[in-house]
């Protein structure tokens, strides 16, 4: 009898990036010309398809919404082979996000809430989650009106379903009781220093500051222990559960099984960093459900996102032969 395949489920939301790339931000009030300007189907699809790229299954469990922005999201995830398990959302649109980005690769973001706010529990069950799926969640979904019907939808999953989270920049700012229910339930969490440092509540180590990080993503720490970061964040999980904290060029620690192995990253000069973590995530996602041990794994997102920085657009994540070669490449 075959097993069947381990799927990377999304339950986030599946955004437009208006991207329009400046030579430097306006002051307030102020104008400046954009170089370029050029739509991407963004958010969540990056996740769903750095995994499908990467050889895993995938779902978005997300609402998608009905109008040019939903049939962008539609046509990218069908083109990647990604499942839509949702009915579309009838009477609104997909929101954008729109995004500014500077030469130095920094982006700057502006968020509309529509469509891919209406989730249920309901709409979220249609991905069937099973035992040895891995469920993403994302920071952003706990934010109202997603907050309620995520959290009973989550706290009602099937024994043996990973629920990966992906805290983002608000988790560690919200009502300690959704914090707590949440990391009950999270059995991988992964994200950058500074996320873990938010809810570790402390510098780790030598008063780190929060700085930019080239050839990798926003919010990293400079001068931070990543291990003790990871060690950290384990203390307030359950037993058992992987930590993974990342810090771009750096690369990642991952603990596991009571053990934490830093795992190098692959600096690089980025044009576009907008989807760097996504794409970690997507990628470190799809090779746990293809068999990967979580070290092994993380490798592999490490490349991934330092191919995807020297792409422009967030949904630009490598293939598993190009990780492959990217990876020869560098012994």
């Amino acid at each position: 009898m075959t097993t069947p395949a381990r799927r990377v489920i999304h339950t986030g939301q599946a955004m437009v990036d208006l991207v329009l790339e400046v030579g430097t931000l306006p002051v307030r009030g102020g104008n400046v010309m954009a170089d370029s300007a050029t739509r991407y189907a963004g958010g969540a699809v990056t996740i769903v398809v750095a995994a499908a790229r990467s050889g895993a299954p995938a779902v978005l469990a997300g609402a998608v919404g009905t109008g040019p922005n939903g049939d962008l999201v539609r046509e990218v995830l069908a083109a990647e082979g990604v499942e839509a398990s949702a009915p579309a959302v009838e009477d609104l649109d997909t929101g954008e996000c729109v995004v500014l980005v500077e030469p130095s690769a920094e982006r700057t973001f502006v968020t509309t809430r529509a469509a891919e706010r209406r989730i249920t529990p309901e709409s979220l069950a249609t991905s069937a989650p099973a035992g040895g799926d891995l469920v993403c969640v994302s920071g952003y979904t706990l934010l109202p009106p997603t907050r309620d019907p995520l959290l009973g939808w989550l706290e009602g999953l099937p024994e043996g379903v990973e629920v990966v989270l992906d805290p983002g920049a608000p988790f560690a700012g919200f009502a300690p009781a959704v914090v707590e229910r949440v990391l009950a339930r999270t059995t991988v969490w992964t994200s950058n220093a500074a996320e873990a440092l938010d809810l570790v509540g402390g510098p780790a180590a030598g008063e780190p500051d929060r700085a930019e990080a080239p050839g990798g993503e926003e919010g990293a720490v400079t001068g931070a222990d990543l291990v003790a970061l990871a060690e950290g964040v384990a203390a307030r999980l359950a037993p058992g559960a992987v930590v993974v904290v990342r810090d771009g060029p750096r690369g990642c620690v991952v603990l596991a099984e009571g053990e934490s192995v830093t795992v190098p990253g692959f600096p690089q000069t980025p044009v576009d960093t907008n989807g760097a973590g996504d794409t970690h995530t997507g990628v470190l996602c799809a090779g746990v459900a293809t068999g990967m041990p979580f070290p092994e794994a993380a490798r592999r997102a490490n490349a991934g996102a330092a191919v995807k920085v020297t792409r422009r657009g967030p949904a630009t994540a490598p293939t598993a032969a190009e990780v492959d070669a990217f990876l020869e490449e560098r012994g």
